[in-house]
């Protein structure tokens, strides 16, 4: 069983990387199909290829590439309800064990289970084991919950956040009732490709809504910080009327493995939030075009 995981995962990491090297080249072509129809000169990084690539347009379809690691990550996706388990750090303080219960009736079909003394190793095996497709570990510092990791199986990827701002449903006035609808979903501001990849390890931990579905839960970046919301609706004299259910919070993207848990130190980092970042104060990671930063490592 080990030797048939390892098997594939290297698999999933060898079509990755296969994807990148495509998706690189045909990013180049479209460049230089640009400048072509725009009649303008060709870059000056693309002038030694431009040849090559120049012929390789006339036997080339537009869109021919359909390589997707989406297809490996979530196969499963719109076809069957995410099975989501989760769990905090040792030794949990009360408000975090509060916080927990209150994030596993945000999901649908999540459960929540006391982490003991158990290692993340035979955590994963066992989720593994039992189709579980979203593996979600909260942390704490001095009783506050500060981070949060959602760990894709069976593969990864690993998306490691920062909490802030949190408010627990009891903290909030008026507080509604807790729906356990499928809910609809609203992303504001995910611009660019770090944050449609953000987008997906977020909008994936959620079935497919019915029409009828009166929850809503919102996702709103402001500054790369996402605020979640979370509400219900009802029309009354023909109006919409919200009532928030809670709870709030505040999530801060700094880094993404491919790989999971179990495997972090051997896993290859897709994007990190490194300190030499902080220097450029107007950039924006999700909101700006420039903010995908690759470590360009290969996976192995």
């Amino acid at each position: 069983m080990l030797r048939r995981q390892a098997r594939l995962r290297r698999e999933y990491l060898y079509r990755k990387a296969v994807e990148s090297k495509h998706k690189i080249i045909q990013e180049k072509k479209e460049r230089i199909k640009r400048s072509l129809e725009e009649h303008i000169p060709i870059h000056g990084d693309l002038k030694k290829d431009a040849l090559d690539l120049q012929e390789k347009l006339k036997w080339t379809d537009e869109g021919a590439n359909t390589a997707d690691s989406k297809d490996d990550e979530y196969r499963y996706a719109g076809c069957e309800d995410p099975k989501i388990m989760i769990t905090t750090s040792r030794d949990p303080s009360s408000r975090l064990k509060q916080f927990v219960k209150e994030l596993r009736l945000i999901f649908p079909n999540a459960q929540r289970m006391n982490r003991g003394n158990f290692e993340m190793k035979q955590i994963i095996h066992a989720c593994r084991a039992n189709n579980v497709t979203d593996f979600i570990v909260v942390h704490e510092h001095r009783g506050v919950p500060d981070n949060l990791t959602i760990c894709h199986l069976p593969y990864g990827p690993t998306a490691s956040f920062s909490m802030s701002g949190i408010v627990m449903r009891h903290d909030i006035p008026e507080i509604g009732t807790m729906s356990e609808q499928k809910p609809h979903l609203i992303f504001h501001n995910f611009k660019t490709k770090l944050a449609e990849r953000t987008m997906s390890i977020l909008r994936f931990l959620f079935p497919v809504p019915k029409e009828d579905s009166k929850r809503v839960m919102t996702f709103a970046n402001h500054d790369d910080f996402i605020s979640f919301r979370h509400h219900t609706y009802r029309m009354v004299d023909k109006q919409l009327e919200l009532t928030e259910c809670g709870p709030r919070f505040q999530l801060m993207l700094y880094q993404i493995k491919l790989g999971t848990m179990d495997e972090l130190d051997a896993a290859d980092t897709e994007w990190v939030y490194r300190p030499y970042m902080n220097t450029a104060a107007k950039r924006r990671f999700l909101s700006d075009d420039d903010g995908w930063q690759e470590d360009n490592e290969t996976p192995s």
